[in-house]
């Protein structure tokens, strides 16, 4: 696929999409909400995302969102037919007198409840991102850490190959309780 540039391919397919932002989200909620009758979740997860997640990108999707968007929509691949893994399991511990096509039927108002929350995602994106505009902005703003120098700013932790005396977990712990009071 990536021989042929099939992801370039993808990529300009749906930059093109009319309505910016919204016709993007729009489009990938229905398609991926038609794929998870057929995919189950770890596929779309892997197959789909990579796909869709440069665009957001290009699109000025905020990527944490759009990953908790696309995981509530494929959420819906357990619920329905015809892999729906929960109908599966469900199946399996029913009595022998509710019928498959009971659970099918009973499954229809929870892949709304679904819909209806890939909607409110949509609507108001402050339901799963940072509430204050002004705490994203001091996040974003924030310099990156950098693991090595915080574990030689830790005593014990410099990974200097044991040149001075490592604590123990539990005298860590110790210290990180007195610097807290």
């Amino acid at each position: 696929f990536r021989a042929v540039n099939g992801d370039l391919w993808v990529e300009h397919l749906l930059l093109s999409l009319p309505g910016g932002q919204a016709g993007f989200l729009i489009v990938v909620n229905i398609m991926v909400f038609l794929l998870a009758f057929f995919l189950d979740f770890f596929e779309l997860s892997f197959i789909i995302v990579p796909l869709l997640a440069p665009v957001a990108d290009k699109l000025g999707i905020d990527l944490v969102w759009f990953g908790i968007l696309l995981a509530v929509n494929m959420q819906t691949s357990f619920m329905h037919p015809p892999f729906g893994f929960a109908l599966f399991y469900l199946r399996s511990v029913a009595p022998a007198s509710v019928k498959t096509t009971d659970i099918y039927w009973s499954a229809i108002p929870f892949v709304c409840i679904q819909i209806i929350m890939v909607a409110l995602i949509i609507i108001f994106p402050n339901i799963v991102s940072y509430g204050d505009p002004e705490a994203k902005a001091r996040a974003e703003q924030s310099e990156a850490v950098d693991l090595g120098t915080m574990m030689q700013q830790v005593p014990g932790m410099s990974g200097d190959g044991g040149s001075e005396k490592k604590d123990t977990g539990s005298d860590f712990l110790k210290q990180l309780q007195q610097n807290e009071k």
